[in-house]
């Protein structure tokens, strides 16, 4: 099974290759590596890795800001 915080940090920075890597804590929304282009499809992503719907109504912008708050919130809930 494919960890998937690899696959989001891969989406990252397949968008973003200048970044290098993607710190758990790099602000993902104010450094634009996830920008409102991108963003409907990094939900559609979630949605895939986690087989549940994101619906944004019910999320908050700080779910994504980091990839720490995003494994938080979509994958250590699952887990738990």
């Amino acid at each position: 099974m494919t960890d998937p915080i690899k696959t989001v940090r891969e989406f990252i920075l397949g968008r973003n290759p200048e970044l290098g890597q993607v710190p758990e804590d790099l602000d993902l929304i104010d450094s634009r590596a996830i920008n409102s282009l991108a963003f409907i499809e990094f939900i559609f992503l979630l949605e895939e890795l986690t087989g549940e719907s994101v619906d944004p109504e019910d999320v908050d912008l700080d779910d994504f800001r980091t990839v720490k708050a995003i494994e938080a919130r979509f994958f250590q809930q699952k887990a738990a």
